[in-house]
């Protein structure tokens, strides 16, 4: 706040600081506020809302606990969203280090650019172009058979596959970002200085870089796993028969069986569950909260 007053005076100050407050209050608190009072009342017709059948209590909840395929989902939307994660660090480390330790200074600005280009494009379009290009006919499985990879089509949109490759296509700069921003900020002598003592490279990170750049890796892991786990667009467009996300389930009980009550209490407990994952993730790798938000 102080370098805000130094920066800006005391009057772009207020005006920011009462933005963002109308931004948390009107966009996320008294929404959320709202489903969570919604998700204890039932559900019931216009005419029995107030009466004596409405009354709080925990059946929407349990709702989900007495249902083993929605658990199921549920789990299994927690362990390919932990799949995406883990493939978007495999793919983003290299890259971040490459751009903050390897690329030229005038090079970097065009390969970001090049990176960010694709966000121009709406997340729809996107899914609908992974669609296309998953196809049993489409670009991919044509390219791969006249290479002769594969000696006929891969169903690419079966199961979880499709998901986990429109996962980490969206949501792999989230980890870019924040692992960049660790790297860059190692001093390069130290990378030197280990090379010089004769240090092998897979040794020089894990032992140097890596450590540096655990805030950024568990800022983009909180992110990527969060978004993915909360994802219903590309679950939607990319999914099968044979794969469901659990936000899938949520959007049913709101838009297709209009029980706003029960999807509230699905919403909150994906939130809530998901929050524990994490923590409970933090915990066994000793990352605390203040390391992510630095």
């Amino acid at each position: 706040m102080n370098d805000l007053l130094r920066r800006y005076g005391l009057a772009l100050t207020i005006v920011f600081a009462a933005l963002t407050a109308f931004w948390l209050l009107a966009l996320v608190i008294l929404p959320d506020i709202y489903l969570f009072e919604t998700s204890f009342r039932p559900y019931l017709s216009v005419s029995d809302i107030g009466g004596p059948k409405d009354f709080y209590s925990l059946n929407n909840y349990l709702t989900f606990f007495q249902s083993p395929i929605h658990i199921q989902i549920f789990l299994l939307t927690i362990v390919y969203s932990s799949v995406v994660t883990l493939l978007c660090f495999v793919i983003a480390y290299p890259l971040a280090y490459y751009l903050a330790k390897i690329a030229r200074g005038n090079v970097v600005p065009t390969l970001f650019l090049l990176l960010l280009i694709p966000l121009w494009v709406s997340e729809v379009l996107r899914a609908f172009a992974w669609f296309i290009i998953l196809a049993l006919k489409g670009p991919l499985n044509f390219a791969l058979v006249g290479i002769g990879i594969i000696d006929q089509p891969i169903r690419w949109l079966t199961g979880f596959r499709s998901i986990i490759i429109g996962l980490v296509y969206t949501y792999v700069l989230f980890m870019l970002f924040p692992v960049y921003n660790a790297i860059q900020s190692l001093d390069t002598n130290q990378i030197e200085a280990a090379e010089d003592l004769g240090s092998p490279w897979w040794r020089t990170h894990w032992r140097g870089i890596l450590p540096h750049s655990k805030p950024g890796i568990a800022s983009g892991a909180v992110m990527v796993f969060m978004l993915s786990a909360g994802s219903i667009l590309v679950p939607t467009l990319l999914a099968s028969t044979t794969s469901r996300w659990f936000t899938e389930i949520i959007q049913q009980w709101m838009f297709e069986s209009q029980d706003w009550n029960t999807g509230s209490a699905y919403a909150f407990l994906l939130l809530l569950l998901c929050t524990f994952f994490v923590s409970v993730v933090m915990r066994l790798f000793r990352v605390k909260l203040s390391e992510i938000a630095r």
